[in-house]
């Protein structure tokens, strides 16, 4: 899986890095990584053709159990992609910043609260 650390992919990112949020709306509405593309994870084959296959793609979920899947397809089919290790919870936790102001890591309610 082409995972990267939070650090890495902030670093990927500043350097023109195209950024896919593949969460539900819900979690993407309490907060996501400023800049983001959010395609729901099973939009994400379909929405490849808007994307400029010459930059990254830098791919992250809550917590990168769906976006290491979806980054491996992206490598699989000779894309430079990367899932964030750890998810959006890496990215908050490390301090960097989240839209809207005072955005949040929501929970997924397919999974146990933390």
């Amino acid at each position: 899986m082409p995972e990267v650390t939070a650090s890495e992919a902030k670093q990927i990112i500043e350097g023109g890095a195209q950024v896919i949020d593949v969460r539900t709306d819900v979690e993407h509405d309490a907060g996501h990584i400023p800049g983001s593309r959010h395609v729901p994870l099973s939009d994400v084959q379909q929405e490849s053709a808007g994307l400029d296959r010459e930059q990254p793609v830098v791919l992250y979920c809550r917590a990168g159990n769906r976006s290491g899947p979806a980054a491996d397809a992206f490598a699989a089919s000779g894309w430079d992609a990367h899932s964030i290790e750890g998810g959006l919870i890496a990215w908050a936790e490390a301090g960097y910043d989240l839209e809207p102001d005072g955005g949040t890591v929501a929970e997924n309610p397919n999974m146990p609260p933390r």
